[in-house]
């Protein structure tokens, strides 16, 4: 069964549900209310019971002044008579117990109603193959006198047994009439969701990550849609940087290894290691090595940086510069360096971010000239800033300076595998910090941003 049944079906039962509780409810209530009103109508027969007396004995007289009418008829009829579906019974003095009169017996409670001592009372007897409800009082004025009114029992109950079909009629209707309507509305509320789910089908069967989604609306089913159209394209995205690292990283490779492959081979023919030019071609291979190695290195690191942090904790940013600092140092005396150094206290992986000071005073060894100087700067807010009097970045190159494997013509003579600047940027927005390049007026500032501790 779909999801749009399933919503149907349960706003469908629980309608019934309501409406069976509601007549529950009423059926009892409008049960009473009925008896009552019949009751109450009993009442009022017995209490006009003198007016009709009086037309009895006006129709007597009337009788008796008729030629071939006995003189002794009875004025007031002692036997029940029909008054539309009701009985009416009048029982005139002397009133004895036990007597009967085609009706019902005379019971002493009805003697004692005839003579005042008693209040009048309901009760339900069977006449005449028929169960009725009877309501015997004393006629007013007329003490020693009694009256009985009776209606059907029957009447009651059909009309209960319309309330109840009535009621069941309304029940089961307004169960169908709730199932098709929810249907209905639960198609347009699971419009969205179609939608979400035959594209995550059709990107199931095709694995094409460019199907988008939207999705007007702040409720659950909308905000699911943006989250996962959202989902979509940066899977989208990163299933596309993927396939550019890949690319660039076997464009990259590709070169050092040819090089070390031909470097071999020439050392594979002819004299071999005694020939004069070997300890050069030794030389070249083993730089390419060096240069594959340190391009391998660059890609692990790419990787294990884009990744979610497994170890963090409270680091101080100025002194994992130091370090990077004195190291670069010692490895080229032929440069300047100047620490300006406020105490810094970021939350971050130390490993991650000493890796990325370093790469960035990496870059800035490379472009400096023989005694230049390389000033690293951190500030209370959270940055570290390396800057150079190097030739500078052009501006066309300022954008792509931290891309992947990119290196501007001035760098593609140079060492390096274009991807050090990358891995800052990685790093950086692995914290939820930023990078930036800056042009000075000669050289270049690039810094990195890192969330402070609170």
């Amino acid at each position: 069964m779909s999801l749009r049944d399933r919503l149907a079906l349960a706003g469908g039962l629980a309608v019934l549900a309501a409406l069976l509780l509601a007549s529950l409810v009423l059926y009892p209530s409008l049960g009473a209310k009925l008896n009552e009103q019949h009751d109450a109508d009993l009442v009022s027969a017995a209490g006009q019971a003198p007016d009709m007396v009086k037309a009895f004995k006006e129709k007597g007289e009337v009788a008796a002044k008729t030629p071939g009418v006995a003189p002794d008829r009875p004025v007031i009829p002692t036997g029940p008579v029909n008054v539309g579906s009701d009985l009416l019974q009048f029982l005139i003095p002397p009133i004895a117990v036990g007597a009967t009169d085609g009706f019902t017996d005379v019971s002493k409670r009805d003697v004692a109603v005839a003579e005042g001592s008693s209040p009048a009372y309901f009760h339900d007897a069977d006449y005449g193959g028929r169960r009725y409800r009877i309501y015997t009082a004393q006629m007013t004025g007329s003490p020693g006198v009694l009256v009985r009114t009776a209606v059907p029992t029957s009447v009651v109950h059909s009309a209960l047994n319309r309330l109840a079909l009535l009621l069941a009629a309304i029940a089961a209707g307004g169960c169908v009439l709730a199932a098709a309507v929810g249907r209905l509305a639960a198609g347009r509320v699971l419009r969205p969701v179609r939608q979400l789910t035959e594209t995550v089908e059709h990107v199931t069967a095709t694995q094409d990550l460019t199907a988008r989604l939207s999705a007007d609306g702040r409720d659950e089913i909308a905000r699911l849609t943006r989250s996962f159209a959202a989902m979509m394209a940066a899977l989208d995205e990163s299933v596309g940087a993927q396939r550019r690292l890949v690319a660039d990283a076997s464009h990259e490779l590709r070169t050092p290894l040819t090089s070390l492959t031909t470097n071999l081979e020439l050392l594979a023919e002819g004299p071999g290691l005694a020939d004069p030019q070997a300890p050069a071609l030794v030389a070249e291979a083993r730089a390419q090595a060096a240069e594959l190695t340190s391009l391998v290195n660059d890609l692990v690191d790419l990787g294990r940086y884009g990744g979610v942090r497994v170890h963090t904790e409270d680091t101080r940013l100025d002194l994992l510069a130091r370090r990077v600092v004195e190291r670069a140092a010692a490895r080229s005396p032929r440069l300047d360096f100047a620490a300006e150094l406020e105490p810094c206290l970021v939350h971050a992986d130390p490993d991650a971010v000493e890796r990325a000071i370093g790469n960035l005073v990496d870059n800035a060894v490379k472009w400096s000239p023989d005694g230049g100087r390389i000033t690293v700067a951190t500030t209370a807010a959270g940055a570290v800033s390396v800057s150079d009097r190097g030739p500078g970045i052009p501006a066309a190159d300022l954008p792509f300076v931290f891309d992947r494997f990119y290196r501007s013509p001035a760098a593609r003579s140079l060492p390096g595998s274009g991807l050090g600047l990358a891995i800052v940027r990685q790093i950086a927005e692995t914290h939820g910090g930023t990078v930036t390049a800056e042009p000075l007026p000669q050289g270049v500032r690039l810094r990195l941003s890192l969330p402070p501790t609170s």
